[in-house]
């Protein structure tokens, strides 16, 4: 299983990124990324999945039709990843959808198999709540817009994480591959990469993922650039590393079998001392980078 998929690798078409649970191997968690020129429009079939329409650069429409009526989301969306959080839309399963965009642009669809039909809805940007996680070098943001919780889904959970340059994510290494009822939930997950340039010098970062034993066994260490992806199906996931110099983006889907949606984790037992060192250090000033708009 190659769980290491280097941006430019995905077939002909209008998707640059696309991640079924078929391709992965998994049974739920989905990620496409939409790249349309000026005037573009695609239309799909949502099938057994519910999924998140969210701009990663330039805004767009969306469609959703099915029997119970036709919906239309006009989405601002945002520059770019690291200019400012986007509004978004929900499109629910066996639903027939269509995104068009008259400037052109770039739009990840975060999907999930599910069971239960939810209304399509627009998520405004306002309604996105940014939370600063971590202290010191472990100081990351984390753009809540699809988490449990937030915004109501059924199995869907998504959300963003800005990393500034030099600073260590997703640490201490975490995981969630057992049932283990209030303290740890089964999530597959999806990590998508972006980086910020300087001077025209793209950027890049590092992923790990280790075996968290008994016949959990993915073995991750990964340089990463802009528009790679991360397959997670079970192990310790973190750090990942920002260069310095570069902010880092990456885009979390998770989804999994548990009958409650939640993300429980269990922090590595070697690393896990480090959370109780945050409330001795400060933020990094550099974060927020942004905040979600008043209205």
């Amino acid at each position: 299983m190659t769980y290491h998929l280097p941006a430019g690798k995905a077939p002909d078409g209008p998707y640059v990124v696309d991640v079924t649970p078929e391709k992965a191997g998994w049974g739920y968690s989905s990620l496409k990324v939409l790249q349309l020129p000026p005037g573009g429009s695609h239309t799909f079939e949502t099938g057994d999945s519910e999924w998140i329409v969210l701009p990663l650069n330039g805004g767009c429409t969306v469609e959703a039709t099915d029997d119970f009526g036709h919906d239309v989301f006009q989405l601002a969306g945002r520059e770019g990843v690291f200019s400012g959080v986007t509004d978004f839309a929900y499109l629910p399963r066996d639903s027939h959808a269509t995104v068009s965009s008259a400037e052109g642009g770039r739009f990840a669809l975060t999907g999930a198999r599910c069971s239960r039909r939810l209304p399509a809805r627009y998520g405004p940007a306002s309604s996105v709540p940014v939370e600063l996680r971590g202290t010191g070098n472990s100081s990351r943001q984390v753009n809540n817009f699809g988490a449990a919780g937030v915004f109501e889904c059924d199995k869907l959970i998504a959300v963003e994480v800005i990393t500034p340059g030099g600073n260590w994510s997703s640490f201490p290494p975490h995981k969630h591959d057992e049932h283990r009822p209030g303290e740890e939930s089964v999530l597959e997950e999806i990590y998508y990469f972006e980086f910020a340039d300087h001077e025209g010098i793209p950027g890049l970062g590092y992923q790990r993922v280790s075996p968290s034993g008994h016949g959990r066994g993915t073995d991750v260490l990964a340089e990463v650039r802009g528009g790679d992806v991360v397959l997670i199906p079970d192990g310790w996931h973190g750090p990942s590393m920002a260069v310095p110099g570069h902010h880092m983006y990456y885009l979390n889907v998770m989804a999994g079998p548990e009958a409650e949606r939640g993300w429980l984790i269990c922090d590595h037992p070697d690393h896990a001392w480090v959370r109780g060192t945050w409330p001795d250090q400060p933020v990094d000033p550099r974060l927020p980078l942004y905040t979600a708009p008043s209205q």
